[in-house]
This record gives structure tokens, sequence and C-alpha cells, in this order.
């Protein structure tokens, strides 16, 4: 199958750095032929991205990267929307919780940065310099804008990272309300970078009721990619990769750039399948 894809990318309508239609304009320049949109919490990019694929000829994917917690540790979750169900009342409406929740969220930590590394922001400049939610990519901007002498690697692992005194948690939706939610929109439902998950075993995880996951992912060595690849071959489950690419150069460290991971896998062929009809 020789399909170039990338079905993990984020747009301004969470934390990336590219609009929605400049995200597809720069997948057709890469000369991807499917993509999938996965914000943060979000599905608002998705409609403007949709009119782009339709006008460049590439398909979208329309997709979210929901937050979940399992195990005291974020665990993120990722689902593809086979038609507009997304669009559903209810499930907007439980997604602008989250986002209420990510303002709040967002507030603590300048707080928190405050108090433990006496290091002070400001909300509202930050928020309007995001154009949208204020996510920890934003923060760390903000840091670096204001003069203090850290580098984007130490401020995402020493000052907003998950070992950080200044860290706040997701919003407190476990992985089964998460599965539960997105399945009930016939969304296709892929646990998201296993590589990342530090506390709960992959084994353990794809226990749960997740149709597969991102075995290939830009972080990933080789022998951790076959090593996701059995995983799911053993329990039955389907395959997808991701860049998680948020707009930055290539030379971003944090997150891979657009296009880079392999589609033309074998064992993601059933995956790709579910949205070539």
């Amino acid at each position: 199958m020789d399909i170039r894809a990338d079905f993990h990318l984020h747009t301004t309508a969470s934390d990336g750095m590219l609009n929605p239609r400049e995200l597809v304009v720069l997948a057709k320049d890469q000369g991807l032929d499917l993509i999938a949109i996965t914000d943060h919490d979000t599905t608002e990019g998705i409609k403007e991205a949709l009119i782009e694929g339709e006008k460049l000829g590439i398909k979208v994917i329309p997709g979210i990267e929901l937050s979940t917690i399992h195990n005291s540790e974020s665990i993120h979750i990722l689902g593809y929307f086979r038609d507009n169900s997304y669009e559903n009342e209810e499930f907007q409406s439980f997604l602008k919780d989250m986002q209420d929740y990510r303002i709040s969220r967002a507030k603590k930590f300048i707080a928190n940065l405050d108090k433990f590394f006496n290091i002070k922001l400001d909300y509202e400049e930050i928020r309007e310099n995001a154009k949208g939610v204020v996510a920890r990519p934003h923060i760390a901007k903000a840091i670096i804008n204001k003069g203090y002498p850290y580098s984007w690697d130490y401020i995402f692992d020493k000052l907003i990272g998950k070992n950080s005194p200044a860290y706040v948690h997701n919003k407190k939706i476990s992985i089964e309300e998460g599965i539960d939610i997105l399945k009930n929109l016939n969304a296709v439902v892929m646990l998201a970078h296993p590589k990342l998950v530090k506390k709960t075993p992959v084994e353990e995880l794809i226990k749960f009721n997740f149709h597969g996951l991102e075995a290939v992912y830009y972080l990933n060595s080789e022998e951790e990619q076959n090593k996701y690849i059995d995983i799911a071959k053993k329990n039955n489950k389907l395959l997808c990769c991701g860049s998680d690419f948020h707009g930055h150069g290539k030379e971003d460290t944090k997150h891979g750039y657009i296009g880079t991971v392999n589609s033309n896998l074998h064992e993601l062929e059933a995956f790709i399948n579910l949205f070539l009809k």
C-alpha cells in the first residue's frame, strides 16, 4: 500500500503553531495523501481542515487526542471519527468542560511557576499570544520570551514536566470513560504514544477496550516499534502511525515533523483501510 499518511497532528485549535488550513497546505506540500487532525480535547479545527483538504485533494480524518488519567499518570487516547458524530451536542458540551478546565489548569501552572521557581508570567498576555486555549508549549514560550535563562527542553523537563512541583494534571477522566465516550460516537480508539507511558506497562494498558495503539511514533527506536507491533498482533489490535507534529520546524525535539513516520508498513493497512472507503 503506497499511502503517505500521518495520523497525529496538532493545530492552533489546541497547542499547535499552524492553523488548520496552514497545516493541510503543509501536508499537501509534503506529499501526504491522508492526515488526521488530533487536537487536544477539542474538535474546533476540524471543519476548516476538511474544507481545505477537499480543496487540495488530501483526505482529512476528523480526530481528537483525549486526555485521561490512569495510575496517577496522563494517558492520551486518539479518537478517529468515521462520520460527523463528533458534532454531537452532548460531546461538544463535554469538550467545553474540558476546555474550561484547561483554562484553570493554565492559571494554576502560572501560579505554581511563581511559587516554586519565582518565574512571573501574565496569563492574559499568554492567552492573547496563544490565540486560543493556553497549553504547556505556550507557557514554555512565554518563559523564554520573558528572558529567563532556560532552554525549551529544560523548561519541559524541569519546570513544567510531570515531575516538577509546578505540574498540574489534566482533568481526571478515566481511560474507561474516555474510550466509552469515543466509541459511542463510532470512533476508532487508539492508545497514543505508548513510549511516553511510564507507570503502567503497555501490555496492561492494551487490555482496555482500545481498537489499537500508535505503534509507529517518531520517538520510537526500531526495537520499541517492533515491540509495540508484536503487542498489537498478540492482542488482535490495529496499528497507526503519528509524528505528533505541533508546527515547529524539523529541529523540534519534543515533537516529530509532519510526515516523517513510515505509513507503508503492511501492519498499518487494516487501520488505513477503515478510512479509504
